[in-house]
């Protein structure tokens, strides 16, 4: 009986890690899409918060939050927020910032 249960536990283990790993490739790609969009240069994404919740969907998943640096003049850094659900974009917070001339 202490098998099974090792190997749900680590079979669940597995799961978040991969699960956590998508959602991450999908915050870089959201945040290159972000960049591409305002034509400024992407200069990071890093994982802010991430936990585990009921999604919008009403399915459980994993709530993500992620900062990217972005430049618009090659000077100045300004930082984002991606908001995530599993590797699904809910909503980006984009700071007010100069355009390149």
């Amino acid at each position: 009986m202490a098998t099974l249960w090792l190997f749900i536990f680590v079979g669940a283990v597995i799961a978040l890690f991969w699960t956590s790993r998508q959602a991450a490739e999908a915050a870089k790609d959201h945040a290159q899409h972000q960049a591409d969009k305002l034509q400024v240069q992407l200069l990071s994404v890093a994982c802010q918060k991430r936990r585990l919740g009921i999604l919008k969907s009403g399915k459980p998943g994993i709530k993500s939050q992620f900062i990217f640096e972005f430049s618009s003049d090659g000077e100045t850094v300004y930082q984002g927020v991606l908001h995530l659900e599993n590797s699904r974009l809910m909503k980006a917070d984009i700071p007010p910032h100069r355009m390149a001339s």
